[in-house]
């Protein structure tokens, strides 16, 4: 298995690198932090025999998505799976209030850079390949004082749906994944912007600060699980790390298909037992 992964320098990029390394893949390392990268590929290539391939970039350069492609098809001859982890928590505050250069470019890095990403990889891709994509907080639900992070990450969310239905006859899954409020550099911008400027979400931030979060390994190993043949049939779906049976919907993949469970979806009165014709 080939995995390119973006955001691995840290976190849940980390976690990932390291789940996908473990069950033998070889991969392919991306983040602005060169020195970071290259400290996770030699604690990588000390304990296996896989290849590890480290390309520094800023996805908050539109033109880093082709350029990391183009770099890495020199050095492989195909790719199984992609794994659209970089992130930014954004400007946080009212949107008025917010820097507008900041709000842009949190777009630019959690949903134009990802697709920008599938677009490049899909043609190169085999069969059987993977995509997947990192949502987060702001998907599903309205986060006050979040809006470019909660824009992109809903955005991101439908066009996973939408993109599963273009590269389904291509044998190319794509899915997303709530991992969980994890004690990461995110939880940190939080609690830095202050209460005033976070909000109701700052109380369960610094929460989440003291107890630890959720685990990154769980995102991580519902990430491997999308990436293998194990998840053959699932696709277009938001699946959370915490909260939905992942490892059980292998036996399900045939009721997804043709339902609207783990997607997006309006509400309706109807849906809320009300009647308002």
């Amino acid at each position: 298995m080939h995995a390119l992964i973006t955001g691995a320098s840290r976190g849940l990029g980390r976690s990932i690198a390291r789940e996908f390394w473990n069950h033998g893949a070889s991969l392919a390392l991306v983040a602005r932090n060169g020195a970071a990268l290259d400290e996770l590929a030699a604690e990588l290539r000390g304990r296996g025999a896989g290849t590890v391939e480290v390309i520094p970039a800023d996805l908050s350069d539109p033109q880093a998505p082709a350029a990391i492609v183009d770099q890495l098809r020199r050095k492989w001859d195909h790719l199984d799976v992609l794994v659209n982890n970089a992130a930014l928590a954004g400007p946080i505050g009212p949107l008025w209030d917010n820097d507008w250069r900041e709000w842009l470019e949190t777009v630019q890095v959690n949903l134009l850079a990802p697709v920008a990403l599938c677009r490049a990889c899909v043609p190169w891709m085999c069969r059987g390949g993977a995509i997947v994509n990192l949502s987060g907080g702001g998907a599903t639900s309205a986060r006050a004082n979040f809006s470019a992070y909660g824009t992109a990450k809903a955005a991101l969310v439908r066009f996973t749906e939408t993109l599963a239905l273009e590269i389904a006859e291509l044998g190319i899954r794509v899915n997303a994944i709530s991992p969980g409020i994890l004690n990461t550099e995110m939880v940190d911008a939080v609690l830095r912007a202050g209460p005033q400027k976070a909000g109701a979400d700052y109380a369960q931030v610094l929460e989440v600060k003291r107890q630890g979060g959720e685990s990154p390994e769980k995102a991580a190993a519902l990430a491997f699980y999308l990436a293998s043949p194990a998840s053959d049939g699932i696709t277009g779906r938001l699946i959370s790390a915490v909260w939905d049976p992942w490892t059980a919907l292998g036996a399900h993949a045939a009721e997804l298909r043709d339902s609207d469970i783990y997607t997006l979806r309006r509400i309706v009165p109807e849906d809320r037992g009300k009647q308002w014709t």
